[in-house]
């Protein structure tokens, strides 16, 4: 008796990849601020202040500061009220960091004042000059109160050399 194999066809329904994928990247976004979350409530819970807290933020949206931003400010808030003394950083090395440019002020008032505030409060902004180099953007087209570093992962390593811990904002 010679074996056949007969086809079982998995019935289409239309749209599901799309569906999953969505319901996929909804679960993934509505995840990212918890799990950033997550590690400031895990730096809260220390007994000793730590030195110093960079966050990290790679986007691939140019708007995504506009979300990022107000986080950030946020997380600032909550870990200086027990730690007063912690130093901050925020570097930004993904396709975000363009709306920092001077030509996108207009664009993009709020994010640009919010920026201004962090940079009087003693937390630093860094871009990454080689990501922007990839598009042709310089150092020369970010206003002054935004430091353009070298690189984004460099700067970051920079920090966490000086003992700095590591928050992924996303």
């Amino acid at each position: 008796m010679a074996y056949t194999s007969t086809s079982v066809s998995t019935p289409r329904v239309p749209g599901f990849k799309f569906a999953t994928g969505l319901l996929f990247a909804l679960l993934m976004l509505m995840s990212a601020p918890t799990r950033a979350q997550s590690d400031i409530d895990q730096l809260l819970a220390l007994d000793e202040a730590p030195f110093g807290v960079v966050f990290e933020i790679v986007e691939d949206e140019e708007d995504a500061l506009e979300t990022l931003v107000p986080l950030v400010q946020g997380y600032i808030k909550q870990l200086r009220q027990k730690f007063p003394a912690t130093e901050f950083a925020v570097v930004s090395h993904g396709r975000e960091e363009f709306a920092l440019q001077s030509a996108y002020r207009e664009d993009f008032p709020e994010l640009h004042a919010q920026v201004q505030s962090l940079v009087a409060d003693q937390v630093p902004v860094h871009v990454c000059e080689t990501h922007a180099g990839w598009y042709g953007v310089t150092a020369e087209d970010f206003p002054q109160y935004v430091n353009v570093a070298p690189t984004g992962p460099g700067q970051i390593a920079l920090y966490r050399e000086l003992g700095y811990h590591l928050v992924v904002v996303y």
